[in-house]
């Protein structure tokens, strides 16, 4: 069996979760219950952050080494020749993207909501600035103030800096300093396989947030879409539109899973 940790409810076809961020499943709750009506949902937590705090210090992670896990994951749960649905969202979603792109033979359909594949728009060299800058600002200020950078980048809007006040030390142990030291930087520099996806376009749907648009994360998954061939889908909310309307944005998702 796999060494990472993962959660299992409900019952019916099985839907995989890969979580943003980190791959903490904080906040999921309210949707995989609405998800739980209709499937078995596992939710995939590949540092097993949900556990608690890390012990200590972690390296760089790879979208290839999470996704060649969730491959093990759906092998170890899947019995043989069915398939699974599975979602990922924000640094989930470039998982999702490689999983289909490398391991599509257990996969039935894969939605990816707003994958921070930056490296597609044609301003990227612009955007992998901003995201270092996110990177360099969390070392030297907090993770408060990478925070704040990160958002504005996001958003499209002017930085003029962290007030003082939200200067912290980064704990890079915890899912928010794990995922700004160690995740972002290689996750949003990882190149999607577009040539592998385009023959697998018929079971891909980029999603991408009501409110996102014009902002980084929704013309990222545009234009994934454009490139790929897959469907693009708007769903509540923004960028964390599955915490901010849990029942409504598993509701959109539940109509892309038949």
């Amino acid at each position: 069996m796999p060494d990472f940790h993962y959660d299992v409810r409900g019952s019916g076809p099985l839907l995989l979760i890969i979580p943003g961020g980190a791959g903490h499943p904080m906040g999921l709750d309210g949707a995989t219950a609405r998800l739980a009506e209709r499937f078995t949902v596992v939710t995939y937590d590949p540092l097993g952050l949900s556990r608690g705090a890390l012990d200590g210090p972690i390296e760089d992670q790879q979208v290839a080494a999470w996704s060649d896990n969730a491959h093990r994951l759906l092998d170890s749960l899947l019995p043989d020749g069915e398939s699974a649905y599975v979602f990922g969202s924000s640094s989930g979603g470039i998982v999702a993207l490689d999983l289909l792109a490398r391991h599509p033979g257990r996969l039935r359909h894969v939605v990816a909501h707003e994958p921070p594949s930056v490296g597609v728009l044609p301003d990227a060299a612009r955007q992998r600035a901003m995201i270092t800058e996110v990177y360099e600002i969390g070392r030297a200020e907090g993770v408060e103030a990478a925070v704040a950078r990160l958002s504005a980048g996001l958003e499209g809007r002017t930085w003029e800096g962290a007030p003082e006040a939200v200067a912290t030390e980064m704990n890079a142990t915890t899912p928010m300093g794990i995922f700004l030291t160690h995740v972002l930087r290689p996750f949003t520099s990882h190149s999607p396989d577009l040539a592998a996806l385009r023959p697998l376009a018929s079971r891909l749907t980029l999603g991408a947030g009501h409110d996102s648009r014009g902002q980084l994360p929704y013309r990222t998954a545009a234009l994934l879409a454009e490139l790929t061939g897959g469907d693009l889908v708007e769903f509540p909310g923004g960028h964390l539109g599955i915490l901010e309307h849990p029942v409504a944005f598993a509701d959109r998702l539940i109509s892309r899973c038949r």
